[in-house]
């Protein structure tokens, strides 16, 4: 452990459902993490809330994000495993494959929302906190939560931070996908300008792709549908990177693709470690206003600069399309549930308006301006709508600011909710 860090592991078992306490529980892990010569000390906590869904919190290391040492300055942090991540009763592809019955697995699945990790939080806060209320920290999806736990139980909040995660409160899925295409279009315009020859490696390759039967070290065959996920990862702040030098090696002397090259798609398009990210994507925006219905796949129709034969060639975002539960392993134990939770009508609002509005809790929010991920309108909108809401727009850093500006974002954070800045 880096001698930084003083740690405690805690496990709580909370109801799988909260609305039937006396059913089937579940495990949740969290890390409390303080400054060692503090650690006698009588600090506030700190929630954070990681990204996702179906991400499990950071591990304290020599490579801790900027932000966890600015926060054990003056807290002791809580580092959660949302319900079914990392140590928290995990949901994964061996775990879905032992429910013989997809409803009853679309069923436990409905109970991962942002609602019932609200509802788990609370649980530990009175546990451990003394029912003393304490302070988030949300990071993307995390900021989803933060706004349903404010719709309901803001009693136990005492200020809220959020960094690129303010959702829009009534917009439904179609809406969404509608606003992200046109980013990921931009961004890969974007990667294509800083290295053009990006952009002829990847048409090379869908090409030998739209011929060839290639398959992954999994099994899996490598089409130019999945080839065009690798999108995911250019709303990071080094997203450009991460995809160029992965296309700088995936031709070999023959012109066949490399075994480094598939080795890498495979472990960045599989859902190996969060499958929950692909499957609970859309119940994200589930609100009781009909099915989502796929809208991601619906929305592509809308726009013909995403055909797979387009010259460019675009990638593809933060977007889940019905097929992958088809075609990668780490899904398809997945997917007739997948296709229910699509078919669901009758999702419970995540958020409360009308409570919202009055809100008291001083709430601080960055919107990067150019954020891939998430709309920046949307969440300005959301901004206008929350009671002691203020709201820093910035275009100095990507989706993944709070981690790349060291401390600066939280530091900046806390004194907006505390009337400083």
């Amino acid at each position: 452990m880096n001698p930084a860090y003083s740690t405690v592991d805690h496990f709580f078992t909370v109801p799988l459902d909260h609305s039937a306490p006396g059913g089937e529980t579940l495990q949740v892990f969290a890390r409390e993490v303080v400054d060692p010569c503090r650690a006698d000390e009588r600090l506030p906590w700190l929630l954070y809330l990681q990204g996702g869904p179906g991400g499990k919190s950071p591990r304290p290391s020599a490579g801790s994000p900027g932000w966890l040492d600015e926060a054990l300055k003056t807290h002791r942090v809580l580092l959660l495993d949302q319900r079914g991540t990392g140590r928290s009763t995990p949901v994964t592809a061996r775990v879905a494959a032992r429910f013989a019955d997809p409803a009853r697995l679309a069923a436990y699945l409905g109970c991962f929302r942002a609602d019932a990790i609200v509802a788990d939080a609370e649980l530990i806060r009175s546990q451990l906190c003394e029912d003393e209320p304490w302070e988030t920290l949300g990071q993307s999806y995390g900021g989803f939560i933060t706004l349903t736990y404010l719709s309901r139980a803001p009693e136990g909040l005492k200020a809220c931070y959020v960094t690129g995660g303010l959702p829009g409160l009534t917009g439904t899925a179609d809406d969404v996908y509608a606003r992200t295409y046109p980013r990921v279009r931009d961004r890969v315009h974007g990667l294509y300008a800083r290295y053009p020859q990006d952009a002829t490696r990847l048409r090379r390759i869908a090409d030998l792709l739209a011929v060839k039967d290639v398959r992954l070290p999994d099994g899996d065959r490598l089409t130019v549908r999945r080839l065009r996920t690798l999108g995911l990862a250019l709303g990071m702040g080094d997203g450009y990177e991460r995809v160029h030098w992965l296309l700088e090696d995936s031709l070999d002397d023959d012109g066949e693709l490399s075994d480094t090259f598939l080795r890498a798609v495979m472990a960045v398009t599989g859902f190996t470690d969060n499958p929950l990210f692909a499957v609970m994507q859309e119940t994200l925006y589930g609100q009781g206003a009909g099915p989502t219905g796929w809208a991601a796949a619906r929305a592509l129709a809308d726009f013909a600069e995403f055909t797979e034969d387009a010259d460019p060639l675009l990638l593809t975002g933060e977007m889940i399309y019905p097929w992958m539960f088809r075609d990668i392993a780490g899904l398809r134990p997945f997917a007739a549930a997948a296709d229910l939770l699509a078919d669901r009508a009758d999702w419970p609002p995540l958020y409360d308006l009308d409570r919202l509005a009055a809100n008291q809790v001083p709430l601080a929010a960055i919107v990067y301006h150019d954020d891939m991920y998430v709309d920046a309108g949307l969440s300005l909108r959301t901004a206008c709508q929350v009671g002691a809401a203020r709201v820093w727009v910035t275009n100095e850093w990507e989706h993944d600011g709070v981690t790349a500006s060291g401390g600066r974002v939280l530091e900046r954070l806390t004194a907006m909710a505390a009337g400083r800045a």
